[in-house]
């Protein structure tokens, strides 16, 4: 799957989050990744780590606390 696709997934199935936001997530994961959190998904070494992080927030395996829905 694309990483376009893979935003998207999470998108949708995430309404009250937007871009900016999962921006911010999958950067706080990439962090956790780049200091020695193990990941969650069983992928090729040649995986970009910011790929991994978006890629475990899209099959629901890192959750995401805080995210309310502003769009009113």
């Amino acid at each position: 799957m694309r990483i376009e696709e893979v935003t998207a997934k999470i998108l949708d199935n995430n309404p009250s989050m937007d871009r900016y936001q999962l921006a911010i997530a999958v950067s706080k994961r990439t962090d956790e990744l780049l200091n020695g959190a193990t990941s969650k998904l069983s992928v090729a070494k040649n995986v970009k780590v910011a790929d991994l992080a978006l890629m475990e927030i899209a099959e629901g395996l890192i959750i995401i606390k805080g995210f309310t829905d502003n769009k009113k």
